[in-house]
Order: structure tokens, then C-alpha cells, then sequence
């Protein structure tokens, strides 16, 4: 891949203008693909790549991120931010919300600034992978950048056992 034909996207334009070091991966696709089959093509183990959800509270949207391989506990997600309830958006409301599309949503850069969770698994990584903005990117960075980055928290997010 030639760094110079390399088009960023909105969140790595944000990670330039903060310094934040990153990896940028790019892998072939044309529509979305689970997180699982991403990780398989990169060759990245499961506990290290991060998905992004959009929920909706009683009054604001809340950004989650998790292991691919783990699920929400919506419980968990309302009570980290302070809510009842919290439900997952429909997809094709991911765009008109985030400014992203289903499968290139990432913490960095959305439209608007929601509240930002991320698991507290990743604060044991050295570095997690994440979308990169859109299809086919995806970015590694060290988790506390991406805390910076996605002015976000550390929370207990996934269901256990």
C-alpha cells in the first residue's frame, strides 16, 4: 500500500491533528462484513479488534465500544451513562446519526459528540484495532489514544459468563 495514494478518512485526519500514532490496515470489501471475518483477513486475534455501537437513550445517542467477539450488556452500557434503557439504533438510521456507514462507524469523528464508552478490556492491550471511518479501514492504536481521541470512558460493558 503507497502512502501517498493512501485517502484518509475523517477519523485519521483527526488522529493526524492530534499526533495520536496509528496503523492503518485496509482490507478488500465491498459491503459490510462482520468484525469476525475482518479480524480472519488480518490476521488479528479477536481480543484485539474492537467493534463501534450506536444505542439510543431516552434523550441521546451513546457510543459503545467492545471486543468483536463479546456482546452488549445494554444494562451495563445505560448505566455507565447514566440512563434507564438503552437500545441499539436501527441500522439505517447508523449513517443520518454518526455520519458513517454500517461496518466504517468508529468512535472518532462522528457527525456529533455522543458519549463515549469503551470497554474496560482494552485498557489490558497495548494497542486495539478499530474501523478506520469506513469499509475496508480499519486503525490500530494504543487504547488510551483512543480514549483521548473519542473523549471517552473506561466502563464494563459485556456480558459476563
Amino acid at each position: 500500500m503507497s502512502k501517498s495514494k493512501e485517502i484518509k478518512t475523517n477519523a485519521m485526519r483527526i488522529l493526524d491533528s492530534m499526533k495520536i500514532p496509528y496503523t492503518h490496515y485496509t482490507y478488500e470489501c465491498d459491503e459490510f462484513v462482520d468484525a469476525l471475518r475482518i479480524a480472519d483477513q488480518l490476521k488479528l486475534p479477536y481480543e484485539k479488534v474492537y467493534k463501534t455501537l450506536v444505542t439510543r437513550g431516552a434523550n441521546d445517542f451513546f457510543v459503545f465500544v467492545i471486543p468483536i467477539n463479546r456482546e452488549l450488556d445494554l444494562k451495563a452500557a445505560a448505566r455507565s451513562v447514566g440512563e434507564k434503557s438503552v437500545e441499539m439504533i436501527p441500522v439505517k438510521e447508523i449513517n443520518t446519526v454518526t455520519g458513517y456507514i454500517r461496518g466504517g462507524c468508529t468512535a472518532i469523528g462522528m457527525k456529533k459528540q455522543y458519549v463515549t464508552r469503551i470497554d474496560i478490556s482494552a485498557r489490558s492491550q497495548a494497542a486495539i484495532v478499530v474501523s478506520g471511518g469506513r469499509i475496508g479501514s480499519q486503525i490500530e492504536l494504543a487504547p488510551q489514544d483512543l480514549l483521548s481521541a473519542a473523549r471517552a470512558e473506561y466502563a464494563d460493558l459485556v456480558r459476563h459468563g
